[in-house]
C-alpha cells in the first residue's frame, strides 16, 4: 500500500514542464438535471485561474469534480496527465493530498485551538510530531498568526479564521489550492488581505490556484485568466484584461448593463484603454489636432494587479462621428461606436 501510495505522489512530479489541469468535455447531472455541460478548461501549473459566475452556475460543483468528491457522467478531468477515472477508490485518498481547498465558511474544529486545527491533516497522515511542529510553526508565520497558535475559532476575527483555514489547506504541501467563494463572507478590507496573501503564497510556494467567485473584484485583483460561467456552460474564458474589456454580455448579467444615453443627434464611441494607454494623450489630441468636438459622459479606469484597464465613452455629434471614428483607427486605440438613440 505504502509504494503504491508512493508511486502515484510521484507520477504528480515526474513529468516536468508545466502543471496542468485539463478538463475534457466534462458533464455532470443529478437527477436528471444537467448542472455541468461540456466543460473545457486547461490550467498551467503556477497559474491563479479564476471561475466566474452568478449563484448556482455551477462552479462548486466543478471544484469538487476537479478534486475527486463528485463522480462526473462524462468527459475527463486530468492532473498532470494523470487521469482522474485512471484512479481507483484507494488511489483517490492519496490524490487528494496534492490539492487543498479552502470554503466561505472556514470549517474550522471550534474545540481545537488555531495550532490543532492547522496540524489536523498532517496528524491525519501520521506525520511525526517533530515533523508536525516544524510545518505547523512555518504556516503559522506564512499566513501572519503566529501570534494566536493558541487562540480558539470563536477568539478570532473571519479574515483570521480564514487564515488559519489557508494554512490547513498547506499543510499536506498541495500543488493546487481550491478556493470556493473564499472571500464572500469578509469585509472589503479584510478580502483585500486574503487576496494578497493568496497571490504571495501562489509566488512564494508555486501552487496553482482556482478561485471560484462571484465577485468581479476578486478576479481583477488576483486571478492571470478567467472562464464565465452561465448555466453549466463556460460561456467565455480569456485573460483578465480582455474579459473586462470586451464587456461580454456574461460580465453584463453579472455586473448589470451599462446603459449611456446619448444627447440628440450624437453618439456615442466606447474606449477601450490598457495600461499602455494610460499615459497617452489621445483625448486631448482628438479635440486639440483632431479638432473634433465631444464630450466625455462616462470614465472608468480600474486596477488590474499591476496594470490599469477600463473604458471612457465619448459622446460625439453626427457631423464629426466619422472624423472620430479615423482618428481612433489611426491611433491604434480600441474603439466601438454605440448608438443608443
Amino acid at each position: 500500500m505504502l509504494i503504491a501510495c508512493l508511486k502515484l505522489l510521484a507520477s504528480f512530479k515526474a513529468l516536468g514542464g508545466d502543471f496542468l489541469i485539463q478538463i475534457n468535455n466534462l458533464y455532470k447531472s443529478y437527477n436528471n438535471e444537467k448542472i455541468l455541460k461540456n466543460i473545457n478548461i486547461s490550467i498551467k501549473k503556477g497559474e491563479i485561474y479564476g471561475l466566474i459566475g452568478q449563484s448556482g452556475a455551477g462552479k462548486s460543483t466543478l471544484l469538487r469534480c476537479v478534486n475527486g468528491l463528485e463522480k462526473f457522467d462524462s468527459g475527463n478531468i486530468s492532473i498532470n496527465e494523470t487521469s482522474l477515472l485512471s484512479i481507483s477508490e484507494m488511489d483517490l485518498r492519496v490524490f487528494r493530498k496534492k490539492i487543498g481547498m479552502i470554503f466561505q465558511d472556514f470549517a474550522l474544529l471550534n474545540r481545537r485551538n488555531v495550532m490543532e486545527n492547522i496540524s489536523l491533516p498532517m496528524e491525519c497522515w501520521k506525520y511525526t510530531k517533530s515533523e508536525i511542529k516544524e510545518k505547523t510553526e512555518y504556516l503559522l508565520n506564512l499566513v501572519g498568526l503566529s501570534n494566536k497558535r493558541n487562540s480558539m475559532p470563536s477568539e478570532l476575527s473571519g479574515g483570521q479564521k480564514q487564515r488559519v483555514a489557508i494554512a490547513r489547506a498547506l499543510s499536506l504541501s498541495p500543488e493546487i489550492l481550491l478556493c470556493d467563494e473564499a472571500t464572500s463572507a469578509l469585509d472589503p478590507n479584510t478580502t483585500d488581505s486574503i487576496l494578497r496573501l493568496l497571490s504571495d503564497i501562489n509566488k512564494e510556494l508555486g501552487i496553482t490556484v482556482i478561485v471560484v467567485t462571484h465577485e468581479m473584484t476578486v478576479i481583477k485583483n488576483i486571478c492571470d485568466r478567467v472562464a464565465v460561467i452561465s448555466k453549466g456552460e463556460i460561456i467565455d474564458e480569456d485573460t483578465v484584461e480582455n474579459i473586462f474589456l470586451k464587456e461580454s454580455a456574461a460580465i453584463d448579467d453579472l455586473v448589470g448593463k451599462k446603459i449611456i444615453a446619448a444627447p440628440e443627434n450624437h453618439k456615442i464611441i466606447k474606449l477601450a484603454i490598457r495600461n499602455a494607454d494610460i499615459n497617452k494623450n489621445f483625448i486631448w489630441e482628438l479635440s486639440a489636432i483632431n479638432n473634433t468636438k465631444f464630450s466625455v459622459v462616462s470614465a472608468n479606469i480600474e486596477q488590474f494587479k499591476d496594470s490599469s484597464f477600463g473604458h471612457i465613452f465619448i459622446s460625439v455629434h453626427n457631423d464629426e462621428i466619422n472624423s472620430a471614428l479615423k482618428y481612433c483607427m489611426s491611433r491604434n486605440i480600441e474603439h466601438t461606436l454605440i448608438d443608443s438613440n
